[in-house]
């Protein structure tokens, strides 16, 4: 016997229509949901109208050229994407553990380019056994719900999540081509004057990210210009011969080796070249302290993993290696977690 359609329903709806209704709902246009499912766009109206049909009112307004969310489907999207993706992230790792062992890490590009991926064939040489897959963006991702298991991040202490571990520090320098300074020497803060001055171009944008300017490491290596009238702030009276600028520290790096002018670098990302000589640190008493942190977080579910264990502690090894290199004085057993 039917149900009175004003009785609330309480049998558990059936999950077979949920993929259909999540695409519809991302893409609001039924022939595009039915080309990502490869249905046919009947096949898929016909699911979005069993599922009405099993939760009792409509998910979808139809109009003549456009589907728009309900209340009620916008109350079920918020519940049933976040679920699929835990269930997407589960299926793939119960498939990983039938086949080859991997590692899958998010982090951003500069730092991938410029710290992680050249200590990896180190890793692999100890483990040929364990791919490796690095997601290099600059979007925080939920590990909770993302199909990674190490997230490589940097941030403020204040920011960072519970259980974060800390890699390293950081302090900024003006770094340059040794080739560069034969023809153009710099000695003291005043023959930057000289020089072409390269920095992040959006670092001013965002109040953390202004330790990574060069007006803060003049501001307290040289004398301040006169107050401005109309805004009453100092500012270095220092002006270079011409600036540059760079969305990436990798590319800020890589035009300082080509000789294109001194860059304000991050530390622990440029100690090697430092070491072997492709960069020269004309100024090393001169440093910055930055309020920067390098940190790694284990997602929940991988830090039992015997091969996310394995590069855990690979991973802290070279950390280790890079704090001796750049002189960073904490100690990771002792406060680097963050609790």
């Amino acid at each position: 016997m039917s149900l009175p359609a004003s009785h609330p329903r309480t049998r558990p709806i059936s999950a077979g229509h949920l993929r259909a209704f999540d695409a519809v709902a991302r893409h609001l246009n039924f022939r595009a949901a039915a080309e990502e499912l490869s249905l046919t766009q009947s096949a898929v109206s016909r699911q979005i109208q069993a599922l009405e049909d099993e939760v009792g009112t409509p998910l979808f307004l139809r109009h003549t050229r456009a589907v728009e969310l309900t209340s009620a489907g916008a109350q079920l999207l918020r519940a049933t994407g976040v679920a699929l993706e835990r269930i997407d992230a589960a299926v793939r790792q119960i498939r990983q553990s039938a086949g080859r062992r991997n590692v899958a890490i998010t982090t951003w590009a500069s730092f991938a380019s410029m710290w992680l991926i050249p200590r990896l064939e180190a890793f692999q040489r100890e483990h040929p056994d364990i791919d490796i897959r690095i997601d290099a963006t600059d979007a925080a991702v939920d590990l909770a719900t993302a199909d990674v298991d190490l997230a490589l991040r940097y941030a403020v202490p204040q920011s960072i999540s519970a259980g974060a571990i800390r890699l390293f520090g950081e302090q900024l320098t003006p770094v340059a081509s040794p080739w560069l300074l034969r023809e153009q020497p710099l000695h003291k803060v005043d023959d930057l004057a000289r020089h072409t001055l390269i920095e992040a171009g959006d670092a001013h944008r965002t109040r953390h990210l202004e330790w990574l300017t060069w007006q803060r490491w003049l501001e307290l290596h040289t004398p301040p210009a006169p107050a401005a009238p109309a805004r009453g702030k100092t500012r270095s009276r220092l002006s270079p011969k011409r600036w540059l600028y760079f969305n990436y520290a990798n590319q800020i790096v890589q035009a300082a080796l080509t000789g294109q002018g001194v860059a304000l670098a991050r530390l622990p990302l440029v100690a090697e070249s430092l070491a072997n000589g492709d960069l020269v640190e004309p100024l090393p008493r001169a440093r910055l302290d930055s309020p920067l942190v390098y940190w790694l977080l284990v997602a929940p579910r991988s830090a039992q993993r015997p091969e996310v264990k394995a590069f855990c502690d690979w991973l802290l090894r070279e950390a280790e290696r890079t704090r001796q290199a750049i002189g960073d004085v904490p100690d990771p057993d002792t406060v680097d977690h963050i609790d």
